[in-house]
């Protein structure tokens, strides 16, 4: 295929579908992945009568084999990846004295191992292009998020895994990014597990005054376009990133006070 091709996991709605549609006008074959078989149908045809070329995969980020399955259908197809997206991922909302810690090792299988699966998956291929791969992270991943325990911890772990697997593929020519979108218009809130595993179903933010996922997708893709580390956005997110190094005590409280006001919060 003459194309680039970008692969993106999660992409039947929020950031990720948004990503299909940015990359997709941008010249490249779209190959992506999610859980939802209907969505994804729904999507693929979204994109195709957009003129946009896609492949759509119902596999689990979490489960190796699934994976796998996905990376053989892109490769029989496309014969390439040049951009990785691991976009899947879930979140959670409840305080940790409550909390299953099953709820936590979900958010790990799916947020940080789906990562790292994927990632292994198609690095032959990216090392073939020296193209690159791309981890959507959060600010969670820099400063712990209360109530958001097992979130932070699958996000601080994402982050590590990416940061070091940069640092190996130097030599290789091989671009990695950690793009930390801040609160953005998303389902992930909805679909946030809740201490017992459940999903809370709705969203504690007004989704419509924060940043939507298309303007998101926009600034990835200029990142992944100029080849940047790390990409953090929102004025909210960057200054809470800064204050934090500077200063961590004065920060928890702030952070504290700041989830305390969310709508039916667990603090």
């Amino acid at each position: 295929m003459d194309k680039p091709v970008c692969v993106i996991t999660g992409a039947s709605s929020g950031i990720g579908r948004a990503l299909a549609f940015e990359f997709g006008k941008n010249g490249f074959a779209i190959a992506f992945s999610g859980r939802d078989r209907q969505r994804i149908s729904e999507v693929e045809s979204e994109l195709r009568d957009s003129g946009i070329q896609a492949l759509g995969v119902a596999a689990d980020v979490s489960v190796p084999g699934e994976v796998e399955a996905f990376e053989k259908e892109v490769s029989d197809k496309y014969g390439r990846t040049d951009v990785l997206i691991n976009n899947a991922g879930i979140s959670m909302r409840a305080l940790f004295v409550d909390l299953d810690p099953e709820v936590i090792k979900k958010l790990i299988d799916i947020n940080l191992m789906g990562t790292v699966y994927t990632t292994k998956a198609f690095l032959p291929m990216i090392l073939k292009s020296k193209g690159s791969v791309v981890g959507i992270s959060s600010i969670a991943g820099y400063r712990g998020l209360p109530g958001r325990t097992g979130y932070s911890a699958s996000k601080f772990g994402m982050q590590g895994f990416l940061e070091s697997l940069r640092t190996e593929l130097i030599p290789r020519n091989v671009h990695v990014l950690i793009a930390c979108p801040g609160f953005t218009s998303s389902n992930i809130r909805k679909s946030a597990l809740l201490a017992d595993g459940s999903s809370q179903g709705k969203s504690p933010l007004e989704e419509g005054k924060i940043m939507s996922a298309e303007e998101v997708a926009n600034h990835i893709y200029l990142a992944v376009k100029k080849r940047k580390k790390i990409l953090t956005l929102t004025t909210q997110g960057r200054l809470t990133v800064f204050m934090n190094k500077l200063f961590p005590s004065w920060m928890d409280s702030k952070v504290l006070a700041h989830f305390r006001k969310e709508k039916d919060s667990p603090l």
